[in-house]
């Protein structure tokens, strides 16, 4: 074996760590479809994209023609910053066409939240463009199968190794990274590297984020914050009549305590019934041991001192 086919191989290795990092990303807080309220910290995030370039680095240092095989790198450069700010336009529309059929309208996030999205939309697509439409399109295509066969199959890895289309996604989500796959790595090979590809998955992301408030996967119909708050609160022009739940207790109705078990209220309690009312609820067990003390420590005479 020449030495050239044992650094494929070790490249080959690398790679396939590289797909597992990318299928590992939630636990990192670093995938698109990690939402606010599983976040993990800064630093957890950041060791996601560390390994991920650390990882193509190796790839690159390794294989014997990372520029012509695998594609590692940016390409014509004219060429790509259009093909790149096209893509990039192209989502942007995408989102807010999106955004509105769903919300309305945009739903605008903290601005707090921007720079930590931004690290995520570019991150995430530097290290996702180079291994599906870099590394592994331009493997497919060195060995000599049909540009459509290549770049259809690194779009299904795209996706599946996203998961968008597991169980509780919003279906979607899967347009845009079908368009994504197909449209990149059609940019990748018509400009000769994967920096258009990186501008338009960048830029859709982060599109993504600014109209809808989500880092890449939006929440199905009804899961949304404002739809479960709109849920929780009555109709519109009723009046809750109920008193704020009190420790231990639940809610009382307001306006109400003058009300009879009848139901009809507003009539004053008879004394009679407070009194017999006080006597029952001093009728406890340890009332009446209380009592019976107090009597019986009256009538028992006082010592006296000889």
């Amino acid at each position: 074996m020449s030495e050239e086919s044992i650094r494929v191989l070790i490249a080959a290795g690398f790679f396939m760590l590289l797909l597992l990092l990318r299928l590992e990303s939630e636990r990192f807080g670093a995938a698109e479809y990690d939402e606010p309220g599983r976040r993990r910290s800064t630093w957890t995030r950041l060791s996601w994209y560390t390994i991920g370039l650390t990882l193509l680095a190796v790839i690159y240092l390794v294989h014997p023609q990372p520029h012509d095989v695998l594609l590692l790198l940016v390409g014509h450069r004219s060429e790509a910053l259009v093909c790149g700010v096209a893509l990039a336009m192209l989502g942007t529309l995408q989102m807010a066409a999106f955004a509105w059929f769903r919300y309305g309208g945009p739903r605008f996030p903290d601005a707090r939240a921007y720079p930590g999205a931004a690290l995520n939309a570019i991150g995430t697509a530097v290290i996702d463009e180079a291994t599906f439409r870099g590394a592994l399109l331009g493997t497919l295509v060195s060995i000599g199968l049909a540009h459509v066969v290549c770049i259809l199959v690194a779009t299904l890895a795209y996706v599946l190794a996203t998961r968008l289309a597991a169980p509780g996604r919003n279906r979607f989500m899967l347009l845009p990274a079908f368009g994504l796959g197909l449209l990149g790595g059609w940019a990748t090979l018509a400009t000769g590297g994967i920096g258009a590809a990186i501008i338009g998955h960048a830029g859709t992301s982060f599109a993504l984020f600014v109209f809808t408030g989500h880092a890449g996967q939006v929440a199905p119909a009804g899961l949304e914050p404002e739809e479960v708050e709109r849920r929780r609160r009555p109709p519109e022009g009723w009046r809750d009549a109920r008193r704020a739940a009190l420790a231990g207790l639940g809610a009382e109705p307001r306006g109400l305590e003058a009300m009879g078990p009848s139901g009809h209220g507003d009539r004053a309690v008879p004394a009679a019934i407070r009194d017999i009312g006080a006597v029952l609820g001093a009728s406890t067990p340890a009332a009446w041991v209380r009592s019976i003390v107090r009597g019986v420590t009256r009538r028992t005479p006082g010592r006296q001192d000889h």
